[in-house]
């Protein structure tokens, strides 16, 4: 199963303002951690959405509204995908986490099987093609 946790923003991110050394050897140690574990797949902080766009599409028309955004708990300052064998390990991996004062969200991502036969054989191999394009990169 795949996990894509998300670290919510707060005031500091938002303000541009970057972890401290101590928070950064703490959380690459972590991030040690889930790679020795075989379990992260990619990991990645994001800029303030001050530097950020939101794209709207309704009734056939397209709307770019750049950052920033007000609601800060709305936003996201980082995430990570994890391949665990379930929510409760992401859970009890999520808690070693070097945080304070964070909120962070844990989703699972679909898998080409959840989609039923909705996913065509054609869907499916086309999926397929474009995923080994992307790992040749």
């Amino acid at each position: 199963m795949r996990f894509m946790v998300i670290v919510k923003a707060n005031k500091d991110s938002e303000a541009g303002v970057m972890p401290s050394e101590q928070m950064l050897t703490n959380m690459g140690k972590f991030n040690e951690d889930l790679v020795k574990a075989g379990m992260m797949l990619a990991g990645e902080g994001l800029h303030a959405s001050s530097k950020g766009a939101r794209v709207k599409f309704s009734g056939g028309k397209t709307t770019v509204v750049d950052g920033p955004f007000a609601e800060t708990k709305e936003l996201v300052a980082g995430y990570w995908m994890w391949q665990v064998k379930s929510k409760e390990e992401a859970i009890e991996w999520l808690k070693r986490a070097p945080f304070e004062d964070t909120e962070v969200e844990i989703r699972q991502v679909f898998e080409a099987e959840d989609f039923g036969a909705e996913l065509t054989p054609e869907l499916r191999e086309q999926e397929a093609r474009l995923r080994a394009q992307i790992e040749a990169k």
